[in-house]
């Protein structure tokens, strides 16, 4: 008797409690369902390969930086890594004009393959990490709007082109929702948003420039809500965020639905039309957390980046950081070539 005829012999009873059973199965995530409530939260025992979304490891800003590059690669085992970032000082406006000395290494390693993408962090204000007072914020974005730095930013954008990066992504007045930096928006969002249309303006004006502008708040709710900064889609091509592992005791999936998180920005950047990015993202205030690894890395291979790059320096890092050995092995599964342990 063939197994068709067979199941058709069954009890009818038995038949609906077989079905109901089937669909329970079904409903559940893991391997019998689509996935939880959120795709991607790393519950699958072994970190999958991370393939198509383009990746880097920040491991400094000069030259030293560069070689880091290779020596990553190297014990990744593979050839995944296609994004190099850094970061201008923002000390003084003569290193916000960016400098051949930071800027000749990193457009060497970018023509020595094709494809290879420059992310270049950009402040919007000197003395960016020196304290200011809302006052001193305050009038600093006023005196941008009114264009007294418009010569610095083409300057900068002059000497990108010049070295061949005039299609960098430019993340500019990152983490603005904060308390950090100089160039935050709390003290005065009007006139923040302002100064990132002219900046932004100033740039695009730049003889042979291709470049991106990346708008990238901190994850979550920190000193304003990042949307009141948002200075319009037509000065922005990608919603980006930087998302480490913090607070204490904070769960991926309370990453994912906090207020201003990681499905906020996802829903935010797709009714804009924009694609979204993740420059900055590590461990941080829970320690050696391979969950919080999965759940990111399963986060892009859902969403798919312009680019993520990881930021490789203790306590964030799994490259350079050895408090991280399970993180560590996550990642070069992800990001190592095939089958490397």
């Amino acid at each position: 008797m063939n197994r068709l005829s067979t199941w058709f012999t069954w009890p009818r009873a038995a038949l609906t409690v077989l079905l109901a059973a089937v669909v329970v199965l079904l409903l559940l995530p893991g391997r019998f369902g689509p996935g939880g409530r959120h795709a991607g939260t790393g519950t699958a025992p072994e970190q999958q390969p991370l393939p198509g979304v383009p990746s880097g490891f920040f491991t400094g800003s000069d030259e030293a930086g560069v070689r880091r590059i290779a020596q990553v690669q190297a014990w990744l085992g593979g050839d995944s890594l296609s994004v190099g970032h850094t970061y201008l000082p923002g000390d003084r406006w003569s290193n916000i004009e960016g400098h051949p000395a930071l800027f000749g290494p990193w457009a060497r390693w970018k023509a020595e393959r094709p494809g290879r993408l420059f992310v270049l962090n950009v402040p919007m204000l000197d003395r960016n990490e020196a304290g200011l007072s809302d006052r001193e914020v305050r009038a600093g974005l006023r005196r941008g709007v009114d264009g007294a730095y418009d010569g610095h930013f083409r300057t900068l954008g002059e000497r990108l082109v010049e070295h061949g990066l005039g299609d960098a992504v430019l993340v500019l007045g990152w983490e603005m929702n904060g308390t950090t930096y100089g160039h935050r928006c709390g003290p005065d969002p009007t006139a923040w948003k302002a100064y990132w249309r002219r900046v932004v303006g100033v740039l695009r004006d730049v003889p042979g420039q291709r470049f991106r502008f990346d708008f990238t708040p901190s994850r979550g709710l920190d000193a304003i809500p990042w949307p009141h900064c948002y200075p319009g889609d037509d000065v922005v091509d990608i919603v980006g965020m930087d998302a480490y592992d913090q607070p204490a005791g904070l769960s991926f999936e309370e990453q994912v639905d906090e207020e201003y998180g990681l499905a906020y920005q996802v829903r935010f950047a797709a009714a804009h039309g924009k694609p979204v990015s993740y420059p900055e993202w590590g461990l941080f205030r829970n320690g050696d957390n391979p969950a919080y690894v999965r759940g990111m890395l399963d986060w892009f291979a859902t969403h798919r980046p312009v680019y993520q790059t990881v930021t490789d320096y203790c306590p964030h890092g799994v490259w350079e950081c050895a408090d991280n050995p399970e993180s560590a092995r996550i990642v070069r599964a992800a990001l190592g070539a095939p089958g490397r342990p």
